[in-house]
């Protein structure tokens, strides 16, 4: 039986961007998954309705997913038998980079807790209540995964994926030059070819 490949897209993006992989799995049903989820919690409502709907009767099913996709996806899927993910630039410590953008905007963690939502310049709004679910609602992933990293990712250091891809068994494969959002003609040749590889 043909596998299924679920896409689930970053911040920003849309489902149509599932077109892109249909050719890289041949006859493989490739579905693109455009969630309106904000929060991890809400992403626990959203993505096992979907999920159930789309692979009730689908093995294998796979799994494509970008940036904040594969964060909500840790988070919401893994109780789903899914046989194979492929993470690209995935955010795997949520916690870090929430912190990481709290010295960015200069906000201490009290100031977070009186305030409770803070927007900040470079355009995202921190969160008391997002802070405090990722520290209640640590990530166990145990899906065999394929991670790509570029390694001019501006959300995740090279440290933090390293010791994510060792923590749960996963291969990591960095491209030189690459960046958090795999988008120039070279990035995609290379993320195509990354593909290929694992498939």
């Amino acid at each position: 039986m043909a596998k299924t490949i679920i896409y689930i897209h970053g911040k920003g993006g849309n489902a149509e961007e599932a077109i892109h992989y249909k050719p890289l799995f041949g006859n493989c049903d490739v579905i693109g998954f455009d969630y309106e989820s904000q929060t991890p919690w809400e992403a626990r409502e959203e993505f096992p309705k979907f999920f159930d709907t789309v692979c009730r009767n689908a093995q294998p099913v796979e799994i494509i997913a970008n940036s904040i996709g594969a964060f909500f996806s840790m988070n919401a899927l893994t109780d789903k038998k899914i046989s194979k993910a492929y993470f690209i630039s995935p955010v795997v410590d949520m916690k870090k980079l929430i912190s990481d953008m709290m010295l960015w905007a200069n906000v201490t963690e009290e100031e977070l807790k009186c305030r409770k939502n803070i927007p900040t310049a470079f355009g995202e709004t921190l969160s008391w209540e997002y802070l405090c679910y990722v520290k209640e609602h640590p990530v166990a992933w145990n899906v065999p995964t394929h991670i790509l990293y570029g390694d001019r990712d501006s959300l995740t250091s090279y440290e933090t994926i390293s010791c994510f891809a060792d923590q749960i068994g996963a291969t990591l494969t960095v491209m030189k030059g690459g960046e958090h959002w795999f988008h120039t003609d070279n990035q995609m040749a290379f993320l195509d070819q990354w593909i290929k590889k694992y498939i």
